[in-house]
């Protein structure tokens, strides 16, 4: 792996110094302990409630927070909670997108059911829905039901492809057929659009790099990124949640003590401006968006956003298109309040809640995010 402009751009080269040499380091940096969940689930466990699980852990989660605590029940069954000190209280106060990623999680045991011959029976909050912030309640109890008749779903065959892709993505809008496919989410209550029309694209792009910025700018929510980032393999394998930086140029720069969680946030750092730059450049990039809207907000409409969200973006993984939420812009705290309103008043002009935003392109391959080992999110009897 070469250094990357990135890293070039935060230390003027100095981190190459690092680097030059060290190629068989440089190739033992990959997080492969992180990144072991994704061959497990390929392998199985040979139980399919086990089997099961196993996919449904790789469902995306704000700030890869990974909430899930899960309670097996008796031979066929499980219980899902919410780990609540994997929540972002700053940029999701009420809870909405983690809520949401458990409607992904959801969404993949159900696929990963049928595709060993079972119907995967949800009860979704099945004490009550807790508002106005979720507690100790069960998300969901879930039940395998074989059932000969269960028919896989294709969107399956994608689920170990499906990447977030935070690159810059190349200047190549996606046909109308693809879009088509991105927005077929089949799920009730969820609609989805998309646009790759050139005015709108450029509209959404800046809506996006707007909303990053008040982000980034917050301290509270900028460190709410900043406490879970995780830069070389080490910190990765260690905690496999967050979000993370791997590869020989991010351990160099952070050998160096150029490329720190202190240097992220403080204002007055390169790793700060380059941090900001970078991400908007992505933004800008962005050759298409799809986003989803429920018609009202309920905890029971959050997890149908996040079974229509994973539909999408396996999707869009079969497509050929890279895909990555941009929901700054949806988050409900107060510096985001003005661009809240402008995101709803541009993406549901005739009501209702924006769910997901995305942006949708072509780009380079990038490797799975890390995950818990699933037995690690089983909760012991």
């Amino acid at each position: 792996m070469t250094l990357s402009r990135r890293a070039l751009l935060i230390t003027g080269g100095a981190a190459a110094v690092v680097v030059a040499g060290a190629t068989g380091w440089g190739v033992t940096r990959a997080p492969r302990a992180a990144r072991a969940p994704w061959r497990a689930a390929a392998d199985g466990f040979g139980d399919p409630r086990l089997d099961t699980l196993a996919f449904a852990i790789l469902a995306p989660s704000p700030h890869n927070m990974q909430p899930w605590r899960i309670v097996l029940d008796g031979d066929d069954a499980f219980t899902v909670q919410c780990d609540l000190e994997r929540t972002l209280p700053n940029t999701d106060p009420l809870n909405r997108q983690i809520t949401i990623g458990f409607g992904g999680f959801l969404e993949l045991a159900r696929l990963a059911a049928a595709e060993k011959g079972y119907q995967l029976d949800v009860d979704g909050f099945p004490e009550g829905e807790p508002e106005p912030v979720l507690d100790h309640r069960p998300i969901a109890r879930a039940r395998l039901v074989r059932d000969a008749a269960a028919a896989p779903d294709p969107l399956f065959a994608a689920a170990l492809d499906r990447r977030t892709n935070r690159l810059a993505f190349a200047d190549r809008a996606p046909d109308e057929a693809a879009l088509a496919a991105v927005r077929r989410t089949d799920v009730a209550g969820v609609a989805a659009f998309t646009t790759a029309e050139p005015n709108e694209v450029a509209s959404l792009r800046e809506l996006a790099v707007e909303a990053w910025r008040v982000e980034w700018n917050h301290p509270p929510a900028r460190r709410e990124s900043v406490d879970v980032l995780r830069i070389g393999k080490k910190a990765i394998n260690e905690n496999p949640y967050g979000l993370a930086l791997s590869g020989p140029g991010m351990e160099a720069l952070g050998a160096l003590g150029v490329l720190t969680p202190e240097a992220v946030d403080d204002p007055t750092s390169v790793a700060f401006r380059q941090s900001l730059e970078i991400y908007e450049a992505a933004c800008r990039s962005a050759a298409a968006f799809v986003w989803s809207t429920t018609a009202t907000n309920s905890r029971r409409d959050q997890l149908a956003a996040g079974a229509a969200w994973v539909r999408t973006h396996l999707a869009a993984t079969q497509a050929g298109l890279a895909c990555h939420p941009l929901s700054q812009a949806l988050q409900e705290y107060p510096e985001m309040a003005a661009l809240y309103d402008a995101a709803h008043a541009r993406l549901a002009p005739e009501g209702g809640t924006v769910q997901m935003l995305a942006r949708l392109g072509y780009a380079a391959d990038v490797a799975p995010a890390p995950r818990h080992d699933l037995m690690s999110r089983i909760e012991p009897v």
